[in-house]
């Protein structure tokens, strides 16, 4: 591979930037911003953000994630192209959607922007997208998909997916899709119907939309991140993101769920407390940058009917955030605390309930509930955070302690990424599958095969 370079006209610029970066550090003890009851420290505001990019190094043949003691891993499949997100089908066989952002034409205007879309670019994230997604198959039950077929393509930019009886959802970049399904069938057929739209546009900040049914199966439930990192774009510019939306499956009409979460990600149902209450609807987001390399935690959350997180006008609660202009002092009065931190620009992207799972059996002192949890990693904290998938475990419903690592080994002592963990689910046999994507790769953890029982 040879070594990026950055435009003449940008030298400059960059190493003002990296000269910018270099005094900012985390000022914390380890796991301070993390769990229910994070160290929340004063902001830093400096003219340009810490920056500390992991360019990607890949994975040579035989080479792989280091999983924790007592557990496994293996390629479930490899040769994808930027695999990003999984959905399990009802007969076993398992969805990733080979996705990257679509063209934003205004999105990354300034120099400032300019600069951080090409550090994105050289942490593997500037890849055209594939638009598609694949069915993989393990015949043999080896742990490896031996069938790879093309499940639906000529989409744009998909990511979250949802089965729900003889329908197959998914959530582009600025639709829902419904496909009829049967079980067992490897490809969709024609180009699926629009169920509702979904905020895109020519920004598109974050771009990423996932997708979940709820436990009845009558509605879905659709992320949208916010269009900026504080509303620098102007508040018009939000008009229906930092949410979750509720979708009528029948119909497509929708409503906000919940509003003011910066870039919600993957989702999950979980028991309610007590044991016998409704099951409730749990997601992790990604809070807002450039207040340095302690703030914000990115966290996991409960989501609440009607609720509103605090973005763009105050973050973690309460804690208002002096950059937004008009201040929004009467939202900023209700807003919802996130229930647990996961660390600073750690990037919670996927999240799985670990259901039936006998993987947390194996960790030492988690609690048999849970969820696993993909942490893409930092671009803009020294020193980097993320970079692993890590188990939270859940009593009475609320997660409790600090997150256990499941899969490490990402990131490379020299700080280079061999592979950044996405989507995350649960397969047919309580083994945990992990997209990479910049490692181009399913990854498959488990216990001992004769462990292992069928869900």
């Amino acid at each position: 591979m040879q070594p990026y370079q950055l435009p003449r006209p940008l030298l400059a610029a960059t190493a003002a930037l990296a000269l910018s970066a270099c005094g900012e550090h985390t000022r914390l003890p380890a796991n301070a911003d993390v769990g229910p009851r994070p160290t929340l420290v004063e902001p830093v505001h400096r003219p340009l953000p810490t920056v500390q990019v992991a360019e990607p190094r890949p994975w040579q043949a035989g080479e792989t994630p280091a999983a924790a003691a007592g557990l496994q891993v293996q390629p479930f499949a490899t040769g994808l192209d930027h695999p990003r997100w999984l959905q399990l089908l009802p007969n076993g066989d398992v969805l990733v959607a080979e996705t990257n952002a679509p063209p934003r034409p205004d999105d990354g205007q300034g120099l400032k922007a300019r600069i951080q879309k090409l550090f994105m670019k050289k942490a593997g994230a500037g890849t055209p997208s594939a638009n598609r997604i694949t069915l993989l198959r393990d015949a043999d039950g080896d742990g490896r998909a031996e069938v790879r077929e093309v499940f639906a393509q000529g989409l744009n930019s998909p990511f979250g997916m949802a089965v729900v009886g003889d329908r197959f959802y998914v959530a582009d970049t600025d639709a829902v899709l419904e496909f009829a399904y049967r079980d067992g069938q490897t490809h969709v057929e024609g180009s699926g119907r629009r169920l509702t739209e979904l905020p895109a546009g020519t920004i598109n900040h974050h771009w990423t939309k996932s997708l979940i049914a709820s436990p009845d199966g009558v509605r879905l439930y659709a992320t949208v991140g916010s269009n900026s990192n504080v509303a620098e774009n102007g508040i018009d510019a939000e008009e229906g993101r930092a949410a979750i939306w509720e979708i009528d499956r029948a119909t497509g009409t929708k409503r906000l769920f919940a509003t003011g979460l910066r870039n919600p990600n993957g989702m999950a149902w979980m028991p309610g407390p007590g044991g016998g209450a409704a099951p409730v609807l749990w997601t992790v987001a990604n809070e807002r940058d450039e207040l340095g390399s302690d703030l914000v935690p990115d966290y996991l959350t409960s989501v609440r009917d009607g609720a509103f997180y605090g973005w763009p006008y105050s973050w973690y609660g309460a804690h208002v955030d002096s950059r937004v202009d008009p201040q929004r002092p009467d939202l900023v009065a209700r807003a919802t605390a996130p229930d647990y931190a996961l660390g600073a620009h750690v990037a919670a992207l996927g999240l799985a309930a670990a259901g039936e799972s006998a993987l947390p059996q194996a960790l030492p002192g988690a609690a048999p509930s849970g969820v696993f949890i993909g942490l893409h990693g930092s671009w803009n904290r020294n020193p980097p955070s993320g970079y692993k998938v890590v188990y939270v475990g859940f009593a009475d419903g609320r997660p409790q302690g600090l997150p256990v690592d499941v899969l490490t080994g990402f990131l490379t002592p020299e700080g280079q990424a061999r592979g950044r963990p996405v989507g995350v689910a649960v397969d047919a046999h309580g083994a945990l599958l992990v997209a990479d994507d910049v490692g181009n790769t399913v990854w498959r953890v488990s216990r001992n095969p004769s462990d292992e029982k069928p869900r």
